[in-house]
C-alpha cells in the first residue's frame, strides 16, 4: 500500500480524493465501482415516507441468511418476528430449498448449517441450551429441529433462524426413534412429536397443549422388539411418518390422524450395509452402501407403489465409487427431505457428499467451514430442514 504524505492526508480531511494510484482490480472495475457506490447512498427524504404496509412486505422476501443478525439490528426488528402481519407477509413466500444443519465432532453443542442451493456453509448464534450435555437433532418439521441429549433424557425444540427453544416435558416412554409432523399447513399450527421404544411402546407429544399423551402399544402383527434402524432418520410425508424397520427388513409407519400403524416388509438387497430413509416428492426413497467384492457405492432407490418392492433409479459416479473400492467404509447419513447428505469415512479419506433426489445430482461440499478457520470439521450427526422466520417452538 502507498504511504500518504501529510499533504495528502489535509486533501482527505477536506473531502476530495487522494493522489494515489488505483490498484489493478479498481481500474478493471471502471464503471461499475461507481454505479455501485452511488446506489449504496440511501437518501433519508426518500426513504422516511417508505409505506408502513409495504415494510413487513420486503423484509419478508430477504434472504434467509440476512435474518442471522436480523434480530441485532432493533427492537422493533426483533419483536417484527413473533408479530402476527408479519406471519402472514412470510406465509405467502414460496418455501426456500432445505438447509442442513450438522453438529461437529469435538465442539459440545456446536454446528453448522450448509445450504445445498448456495453450497455455502453458515454458523449462525445456536439456541444456549439448558445443559452441559451433548445434543443431537434427531427430527424436524415446519422450520423447527427436535435436538435430544446424549443421555436420552430430555428433548428441545429449536428455531435455528431466531434461536429460540423450548425443553420438552417429561415424558414416561423412553427415547427410540422420533418423529415430527405439523399439524396443519398453516402457520404456527403447532406440531406433534412421536417417541417409538425399541419394546414397542409409543408416546406423542403435541405443542398445542405442551404434553406427551395418546400412548400405547404397537399391534401384535408388528414384531417386537423392534429392530430400527437407528442411523436411518424418520421420513414425515402427508402426515405418515415412516420408520426403517429389520428382521424382518421393511417399514413400519404409523398414520398421524387416524392412529393406526401398519408394517410393509420389503427384501433388502442382499450386499446392502448402511442405509436410510429419505423422500422425493411425496416418495419413499432408500439410500445405502452397496459393499461387496465387485464395488463400493451409495445407491439410490424408489418404492414402487404397486409391488412395495426397491428400484434401482441412481448410483454414484463411478470415479467417487473407486475412491472407497476395498477399503472399509463407515457411512452416515446426516440429512434428508429432498436434499441427502452423506459422511463417508475410511482409514485414510474422509468425504462428505450431498446428493439431490429431485434432480438427481451428486455434489462434494465445501469442506472448510468458515468458523473453524482453517482446521477441517467432522460433522458427525445432522437432518435437513425448511428454514422459516416465524416458526414457533
Amino acid at each position: 500500500m502507498t504511504v500518504c504524505g501529510s499533504e495528502n492526508l489535509k486533501m482527505l480531511g477536506s473531502g476530495e480524493p487522494p493522489l494515489a494510484k488505483k490498484a489493478r482490480k479498481e481500474k478493471a472495475r471502471g464503471k461499475v465501482t461507481a454505479t455501485t457506490s452511488s446506489t449504496e447512498i440511501m437518501e433519508p427524504c426518500l426513504w422516511r415516507e417508505f409505506p408502513g404496509d409495504l415494510y413487513e412486505t420486503v423484509i419478508a422476501r430477504l434472504p434467509i441468511t440476512t435474518f442471522f443478525r436480523f434480530r441485532s439490528v432493533c427492537q422493533d426488528w426483533n419483536s417484527l418476528l413473533t408479530s402476527q402481519s408479519f406471519s402472514q407477509q412470510c406465509a405467502q413466500v414460496k418455501q426456500t430449498q432445505p438447509w442442513i444443519y450438522v453438529t461437529i465432532h469435538g465442539n459440545a453443542n456446536d454446528g453448522a448449517i450448509y445450504d445445498p442451493l448456495s453450497k455455502k456453509w453458515y454458523c449462525p448464534p445456536v439456541p444456549a441450551l439448558p445443559t452441559e450435555l451433548l445434543v443431537e437433532p434427531v427430527a424436524s418439521a415446519g422450520g423447527l429441529v427436535c435436538f435430544l441429549d446424549s443421555e436420552f433424557i430430555t428433548a428441545y425444540v429449536c428455531n435455528l433462524v431466531t434461536a429460540s427453544f423450548k425443553e420438552l416435558p417429561p415424558r414416561s416412554v423412553d427415547f427410540g426413534a422420533i418423529g415430527m409432523t405439523m399439524n396443519e399447513s398453516t402457520p404456527n399450527a403447532g406440531y406433534k412429536i412421536l417417541c417409538v421404544s425399541c419394546d414397542g411402546e409409543y408416546e406423542i407429544y403435541d405443542s398445542t397443549k405442551n404434553s406427551w399423551g395418546r400412548s400405547g402399544r404397537l399391534p401384535s402383527n408388528i414384531k417386537c422388539p423392534l429392530d430400527l434402524n437407528f442411523k436411518s432418520q424418520v421420513v414425515s410425508i402427508d402426515g405418515m411418518l415412516y420408520f426403517m424397520h429389520s428382521d424382518p427388513d421393511g417399514i413400519v409407519y404409523y398414520n398421524m390422524t387416524t392412529g393406526v400403524w401398519k408394517q410393509i416388509l420389503i427384501p433388502a438387497h442382499p450386499h446392502l450395509s448402511d442405509h436410510t430413509l429419505a423422500e422425493r416428492g411425496g416418495k419413499l426413497m432408500l439410500v445405502g452402501l452397496v459393499n461387496n467384492s465387485a464395488s463400493t457405492c451409495i445407491c439410490i432407490w424408489e418404492l414402487q407403489q404397486m409391488t412395495f418392492l426397491w428400484m434401482l433409479v441412481d448410483r454414484m459416479p463411478t470415479l467417487w465409487c473407486l475412491e472407497f473400492y476395498g477399503k472399509s467404509v463407515e457411512l452416515d447419513f446426516l440429512a434428508n427431505k429432498g436434499w441427502v447428505m452423506i459422511s463417508l469415512r475410511s482409514r485414510h479419506k474422509y468425504r462428505l457428499i450431498t446428493y439431490d433426489l429431485s434432480s438427481k445430482e451428486w455434489f462434494k461440499p465445501p469442506r472448510r467451514i468458515p468458523s473453524y478457520g482453517r482446521k477441517r470439521p467432522w460433522p458427525v450427526n445432522g437432518t435437513a430442514f425448511h428454514p422459516c422466520l416465524t416458526a414457533l417452538v
